[in-house]
């Protein structure tokens, strides 16, 4: 792409040679690069922007771990008379999500799919993430949907100060349920995008680049709290996200979350568009 086409002439100058490139007879080889280490250093760059456009959707999943389980303190946790279930341990629909829809991806999905995009795994990986992105982006529509109708049932009862109301802590279940089915479309098409466009010799670079999109989401997700605590506890105001959720909008954070999911996407999509497999063959558009 023409984005590129300024920075690859500039990458392309390490690989010529000038007099002043040796010493004594011998190339310098922090001056003077082979025209495969370019090409190679070319590569990784182009997966730069695909791994930048995924941080917002660690930053979604990283929320099962922080507001899913605050979201989830607040509501009835019981089993039965005698057994409260954990809100973390909520997680488990997460990870049932993923052994549900990672064979039925495989076995149903991707034949389906191929039959009308002509592509032998049913999506391209560039299209299989993007489809991944929107899912992650519905699961914070509902994550936010159940936390408007809990707020109504706070104040249409008065319960401000109840520590838990008398709403299912199993209405989260959908929400994690769409974080898993994300998580097979992006985690594991990013798992394979990046092994498989990265150079042959810098593949263990490529599985890193995958992975650390989990650790910068989980630091997007903090900053982003920290962020929104301070601009709506101005003025003594409780704030989005206060000790008692209750009294607090945690709706307003997930809807923000929405906000840049959506706005990820449309970079994503740009993204994509202007992206080119380093393999042609069973990777067109």
């Amino acid at each position: 792409s023409q984005n590129m086409l300024i920075p690859s002439r500039c990458l392309d100058k390490a690989a010529v040679e000038t007099e002043s490139d040796h010493t004594k007879d011998l190339s310098n080889p922090w001056r003077l690069c082979t025209v495969t280490q370019v090409e190679e250093l070319k590569s990784v760059i182009s997966l730069l922007p695909v791994w930048a456009s995924l941080i917002a959707f660690a930053t979604v999943y990283g929320q099962m771990s922080t507001m899913f389980v605050l979201q989830g303190n607040t509501m009835d946790q019981r089993i039965g008379p005698h057994f409260k279930i954990p809100s973390a341990s909520l997680t488990i629909f997460d990870t049932l999500s993923v052994i549900f829809w990672a064979p039925v991806y495989d076995r149903f999905i991707v034949p389906f799919a191929s039959k009308y995009t002509g592509h032998k795994q049913g999506f391209t990986q560039l299209q299989r993430m993007g489809i991944g992105l929107v899912i992650s982006t519905i699961a914070m529509v509902v994550a936010g949907i159940l936390e408007v109708y809990r707020l109504g049932i706070v104040r249409k009862n008065n319960y401000y100060d109840v520590e838990t109301i008398p709403l299912s802590i199993f209405w989260q279940v959908p929400q994690y349920f769409l974080v898993g089915c994300a998580e097979v479309f992006t985690n594991i098409g990013s798992l394979e995008f990046f092994y498989g466009q990265a150079p042959d010799a810098m593949r263990s670079l490529g599985m890193a680049l995958s992975l650390t999109t989990n650790a910068l989401g989980n630091y997007i997700s903090t900053l982003l709290v920290i962020i929104v605590t301070k601009v709506t506890t101005r003025h003594g105001k409780l704030g989005w996200i206060p000790d008692n959720l209750n009294r607090g909008h945690l709706d307003y954070f997930y809807w923000l979350l929405t906000v840049l999911s959506f706005l990820n996407f449309l970079v994503y999509l740009w993204v994509a568009k202007r992206y080119r497999y380093k393999k042609v063959a069973g990777n067109a558009h």
